[in-house]
């Protein structure tokens, strides 16, 4: 197994309140489901003129009913051992406790410093070197202050997963991930976790020590680039673990691989170091990939800017109905665009028509990412911090409110990789639990905190 017209709504604004169907008449109604599945548009998008209301939203469809991933006292008393700075205060209840219950996940779903992934399926030891893994986590601990709990996860996670001799993992090279199917993206993405970490938890043991396997992911991706600048500039690999057999020139991996150099040069500068490749030949590396990049992917998207399709990777001739009509566009949706879009290298102009081809192109139900003739949103935190930067804050929180009211189980809040659709008669759950999927509020949700 892989990791992965609301009625032609009649319901209008009445004093704040929405009308809308009841939620007995959407329990177990596949004509209802099938509706939206043809849909283009999100049918809860223009409910709200204005900015969204969590509360209106939480009253919309069925929630999502399943088993915890873990005891919910456990999660309960790791949520009364939570000690954040600032203090959690979105000003909504409701989401401050799935921000608590979020952050409570981390030390359930790791044991001890070693990572897991999720639990069944994704508690299989061929999933604890999963990049995002320790990604969402390390983000997640230092925007709420838990700055040493970060610093030992990664220190683990860089010591054990990056390869650095011969032994660990023969058939990679020095600086490569020992994972079955890393991106090229989640390299840039480790560069600028561990570029965050010093940002906000500062110098320690950590840094000492992971340095050099640090410095060799920068490496990796130099020479990745090195030898595409003997073909087009562009580098190729795999965009994702699921798609690991589709190698090509994508968007989302060159364009992460800027950041990460970028951001490597400024963590080398901070820290006051001297890498392997000196900063002005890395700078110099990440510009030229950006210029390729932009350009590549202005080539590839139509002039017209009703034609909404953008590919994901040079050369590619897809050329989908929907964001939900075969294999490339389902993940050009649900993952690559997002990385896209959070590699910051798009100008506001060219972000936001991504932005608006998701809307118009079947991409989301109520603010959360479809997937095939499902949810899935465990990636969201990129799209939500590309959409904070870029001031659509309705979209935001469209989108966040969605994910903690639709994509997490009621009562104990667990959040699954994926879910089916509300009402949905096979049931809430779709594939198993993934702490990424959990992380996602108390990531974004610090945005929004009042202090």
């Amino acid at each position: 197994m892989k990791r992965r017209n609301f009625m032609r709504t009649s319901g209008t604004f009445v004093a704040s309140v929405i009308s809308f169907p009841t939620i007995a008449s959407l329990l177990n109604d596949e004509k209802q489901i099938e509706k939206w599945l043809k849909m283009k548009e999100d049918p809860v998008y223009s409910l709200f003129k204005n900015e969204p209301n969590l509360d209106q939203i939480l009253k919309l469809y069925p929630r999502p009913q399943g088993k915890a991933a873990f005891d919910p006292n456990e999660i309960n008393l790791n949520v009364e051992k939570l000690k954040t700075f600032p203090q959690v205060n979105t000003g909504h209840p409701f989401l401050d406790r799935s921000i608590k219950v979020g952050l409570a996940h981390i030390d359930a779903t790791f044991k001890g410093n070693h990572p897991k992934y999720g639990v069944g399926v994704y508690g299989r030891l061929e999933h604890d070197g999963f990049p995002p893994t320790i990604i969402a986590a390390v983000d997640a601990l230092t925007l709420w202050g838990m700055n040493e709990r970060a610093a030992e996860l990664f220190h683990y996670w860089i010591i054990n997963f990056v390869n650095i001799n011969d032994w660990l993992e023969p058939k990679k090279q020095m600086g490569e991930i020992v994972y079955y199917g890393t991106s090229i993206a989640e390299y840039g993405q480790l560069l600028d976790t561990a570029t965050l970490l010093y940002e906000r938890a500062g110098k320690g043991i950590w840094w000492d020590d992971c340095f050099n396997q640090i410095n060799l992911l920068a490496e990796y991706l130099l020479q990745l680039h090195a030898n595409a600048l003997k073909d087009d500039g562009l580098i190729s690999g795999v965009p994702e673990a699921d798609t690991r057999g589709n190698k090509g020139k994508y968007f989302h991996n060159n364009a992460w691989v800027v950041k990460g150099l970028k951001r490597w040069v400024k963590l080398c500068e901070i820290a006051r170091v001297t890498p392997t490749t000196s900063l002005t030949i890395i700078s110099k590396s990440a510009d030229k990939l950006k210029e390729n990049t932009l350009s590549a992917i202005k080539e590839a998207w139509p002039v017209d800017q009703n034609a909404w399709w953008l590919p994901a990777l040079k050369g590619s001739k897809v050329q989908p109905k929907s964001l939900t009509d075969g294999r490339e566009a389902n993940y050009t949706n649900y993952r690559y665009w997002p990385e896209l879009l959070s590699s910051d290298i798009l100008p506001p102009e060219m972000a936001n028509r991504v932005i608006n081809a998701r809307l118009s192109g079947g991409g989301q139900f109520c603010g959360m990412t479809r997937f095939m003739n499902w949810l899935d949103d465990w990636p969201l935190t990129d799209y939500l911090y590309s959409l904070w930067k870029l001031g659509r804050k309705k979209d935001f929180l469209l989108s966040l409110y969605g994910h903690v009211t639709y994509h997490q189980c009621e009562g104990h809040l667990t959040a699954y990789e994926q879910f089916n659709f509300p009402g949905d008669p096979n049931g809430s759950k779709k594939a198993d639990y993934c702490l990424p999927s959990q992380l996602v509020a108390a990531r974004a949700g610090r945005l929004i905190n009042k202090f």
